[in-house]
């Protein structure tokens, strides 16, 4: 008996000796191979290889050049000329709708006055008719002299008969004109909603400027974007994307007709990226979901719709982001709570015991105490090993809260350009102490977490380079702040507490910048294993999904500030050329 068991084995031992023998033997089949390049796995080595080989959507190859013409067989074949390569971005904080339809309504971003933003409303108004609704998104009073919000009267002027609807830059105020206030019966009698602010004048009269939950007012009267401009806008963002070497987006806020129109791309072989969604809150869509259980995978890996995205407090730049204490600039403002917190643990534990990732908006330090709190006793009431529950922004933190992130295992999943806009305010509506938590990145990474970089598209641009530029310097795109001279220039600084100006040399708080490895990382591999993904795609490794970019530089090795100018080549997304530049283009 011993004897025939020990023939068995032997036999079984052999079998496995042909197998992997004829596997090196023989040759891979690929329909492209992609050689002469320099290409940054982001492997957990970091390896860098030369060539890398493509079947239908997945990687079969990579490693030396060599060795992969040695081993692959191929239809076709790029050489890549010495050009870097690097997995397909992936933004962890997006709203891809939200791009499109901005890209179609008034464009008020990089504004520098109320008059500027009035020119571009005028334009538009003289191209629709009387009755029209004017939509637009993008203006920010920071960037205003005065740096106070506008007023319904300036837009009365340029549009007397167009109700007009100008969402902020982060999403969490709009500034409408007077007929927009009369058709939604905002008058000084309306009370603020829960979660909202309606700002007033000294009279008590609505100014036009409404804050986080108060902009439901209007927005429930605003006509929806018809089925041919929802199509238009998510085919303009996906185009937009593909420019910018996205090849994923963790769409932060679906709803089922935004899901049914994904589905409806996927289907037709047009959903040119790939989409982790999360579900915009409890209601109809989480109800829905709730009763099928996530959706994961869908169309060759085209969508998942696996998390729900849920709101503690609002914007820093609107002061409704929760402070623990109140704003320097404005001593009895702590900021707005979005969601109470039954609200939000109720929503928690049921997406713990179904299933779902939890990623959650919080700015202010208090709005991310509370969420932390509410992570912690969801956890402690369904233990789950491997949770990731997520907080969206983390912007601000008490210097208690830094290490709860790593061990409650949360995912900060953070916006580095969300530093390089708001830093020149920030000071002044935190002052000097408490701005030391804020966008607070290398303190994150020193506890062991992992960082998911995103841009908040479209409050931000959504070019993943420029937020590893923003990661690896913590200047805007003029190199500010290189100096405390610098700071003394362009910064507004509390009036309360000493600057320490010295954090200033070469960056803002430059001791909270990352590596260029953590930058890119941010929007690689951690931000696919922030969405459960990091077997498919974050890295270029044999088995994985054939998304990748071609850059016209190595962002790891130019010096910092070129990262601003390099280009993306070529888009892949799985193993088809998604996007290519025209310079690359016969």
């Amino acid at each position: 008996m011993k004897d025939n068991l020990r023939i068995f084995l032997s036999f079984v031992v052999l079998i496995i000796f042909f197998l992997l023998m004829f596997k090196r033997i023989l040759p891979i089949g690929a329909d492209t191979i992609y050689v002469n390049g320099r290409i940054h796995t982001m492997d957990r080595n970091n390896t860098v290889a030369e060539a890398l080989a493509v079947r239908g959507d997945r990687i079969v190859a990579v490693g030396s050049r060599a060795d992969l013409e040695d081993r692959v067989r191929w239809k076709r074949s790029v050489d890549l000329e010495g050009r870097a390569v690097f997995p397909g971005f992936i933004d962890a904080h997006a709203h891809l709708m939200s791009l499109g339809i901005a890209r179609l309504t008034v464009d008020l971003v990089g504004t520098r006055s109320e008059a500027e933003a009035l020119e571009r409303v005028r334009d538009r108004v003289e191209q629709v008719e009387p009755g029209t609704w004017i939509r637009g998104r993008g203006w920010d009073q920071n960037d205003w002299p005065g740096k106070r919000f506008p007023n319904h009267s300036l837009l009365d002027r340029v549009a007397p008969r167009n109700p007009v609807y100008l969402t902020r830059i982060d999403g969490h105020a709009a500034w409408v004109n007077r007929l927009a206030l009369e058709l939604a019966g905002i008058n000084r009698e309306t009370e603020d909603p829960a979660g909202g602010r309606i700002i007033r004048d000294a009279s008590g009269e609505p100014t036009g400027v409404l804050i986080d939950d108060a902009m439901d007012l209007v927005y429930k009267v605003l006509p929806p974007p018809t089925p041919d401009e929802q199509r238009e806008a998510l085919q303009t963002a996906i185009a937009e994307c593909l420019e910018y070497g996205l090849t994923s987006i963790h769409d932060m806020g679906v709803d089922l007709e935004e899901i049914a129109l994904y589905k409806s791309f996927a289907d037709e072989g047009r959903l040119g990226v790939r989409i982790y969604g999360a579900i915009g809150g409890a209601g109809k869509t989480w109800n829905a979901f709730l009763s099928s259980g996530p959706l994961v995978g869908y169309a060759d890996d085209r969508l998942t719709v696996r998390a729900i995205k849920l709101y503690a407090d609002g914007a820093l730049g609107s002061r409704g982001a929760a402070l623990i204490e109140p704003y320097a600039d404005e001593p009895d403002n702590r900021g707005l709570t979005l969601t109470s917190q039954s609200a939000l643990q109720e929503v928690v534990n049921t997406a713990l015991q179904n299933g779902f990732q939890v990623c959650t908006h919080a700015i202010g330090d208090r709005g991310n105490n509370i969420v932390l709190n509410v992570y912690e006793q969801g956890l402690r009431e369904n233990p789950r090993r491997d949770a990731r529950l997520r907080v969206e922004h983390a912007q601000v933190l008490a210097p208690g809260d830094i290490p709860r992130f790593k061990t409650l295992g949360v995912i900060p999943s953070m916006q580095p350009t969300h530093c390089t806009s708001d830093m020149y305010w920030a000071e002044a509506r935190l002052g000097p102490q408490r701005v030391r938590g804020a966008y607070a990145w290398r303190s994150l990474r020193e506890t062991g977490v992992i960082l998911a970089g995103g841009s908040d598209f479209p409050v931000e641009h959504p070019n993943p380079l420029y937020g590893i530029y923003a990661a690896v310097t913590r200047q805007d795109h003029d190199g500010i702040p290189a100096s405390a001279d610098d700071v003394r220039k362009y910064f507004q600084l509390s009036s309360a507490g000493v600057t320490d100006e010295k954090a200033f040399e070469g960056g803002w708080y430059t001791d909270q910048k990352l590596t260029r490895e953590e930058a890119v990382r941010m929007f690689t591999s951690w931000a696919a294993w922030a969405a459960f993904e990091e077997d498919k795609k974050g890295s270029l490794e044999t088995g994985k999904l054939a998304d990748f970019v071609v850059l016209s530089a190595d962002i790891m090795e130019i010096p910092p500030h070129e990262i601003l100018r390099t280009e993306v080549l070529r888009t892949v997304v799985g193993g088809q050329e998604s996007f290519v530049a025209s310079a690359m283009t016969p």
